[in-house]
């Protein structure tokens, strides 16, 4: 009998994380997902992934304190053995993250310094404390942005940490793949969700000139983005590895 993959999906309360939880549940997946506050929000989430007949687990992480990873690591360890019976999980999903928008002539060092906390070295060091859970022959799938390849102003902090990510994704892959894991980049572009107060969202000036810029005519929504994580995490992707996959519908092409 083949037991369901357990994925660790930080930042899922909300946004592409969320959707990313769901989609891989419909897929026959059971969730641990992270949140930083939204503790509500996050039942919320196990609750939905329940009713589609599948585990879930949420567990308050912030991800840009490093000092408290070997204790988030206790703790999933603990979770894994309470409610599947295991020592390992099979997927990791670093996600994640907020946004800033400054110039770099006005980004003052305290706002760099939670960006790379939480986007850079959070994303490595909760790697490595989690590396002794994750499966041989499981997948992780790190999310940067379209920003690492269209620059906009105001991004610089944040598209450099994304660009930070890509070049790990791949040190990772060559690092881990004598255990068979596969590691990826997924770059979403401009999507319909709460982050940045939502404005590609609810700004109607900024959805349509996203719209008009992308080859498919439309902003993204986040089913456009969950689905395709669900995918790379699945036994299918066999060879993809080692790469970084924008998922914008062809914006800025």
């Amino acid at each position: 009998m083949n037991h369901p993959k357990i994925t660790l999906i930080t930042g899922a309360s909300r946004g592409l994380g969320r959707n990313a939880a769901v989609n891989i549940a419909r897929d026959g997946g059971d969730i641990v997902l992270t949140y930083h506050s939204q503790a509500q929000e996050a039942q919320a989430v196990v609750a939905e992934i329940g009713a589609l007949g599948r585990k879930a687990v949420a567990l308050q992480l912030d991800t840009g304190e490093v000092a408290g990873f070997p204790a988030f690591a206790e703790r999933l360890a603990a979770v894994l053995r309470e409610t599947w019976q295991r020592d390992t999980f099979d997927h990791l999903v670093n996600n994640a993250g907020h946004g800033h928008v400054a110039p770099i002539a006005e980004t003052t060092g305290e706002a760099f310094d939670r960006l790379m906390n939480v986007h850079f070295k959070g994303v490595f060091f909760l790697t490595q404390a989690l590396l002794p859970l994750l499966a041989d022959g499981g997948r992780i799938v790190n999310i940067s942005s379209g920003l690492t390849r269209v620059a906009l102003p105001g991004y610089s902090v944040y598209a450099a940490m994304k660009g930070a990510i890509e070049v790990l994704t791949v040190y990772m892959a060559k690092e881990l793949g004598g255990r068979g894991i596969i590691v990826n980049t997924v770059a979403p572009g401009a999507i319909e969700t709460d982050f940045m107060g939502g404005a590609v969202r609810d700004r109607e000036d900024l959805n349509k000139m996203i719209a008009g810029i992308t080859a498919l005519g439309r902003v993204g929504v986040p089913d456009d983005i969950g689905p395709m994580i669900s995918g790379l995490l699945s036994e299918k992707n066999r060879w993809v590895n080692a790469q970084r996959i924008e998922v914008s519908g062809g914006q800025w092409i």
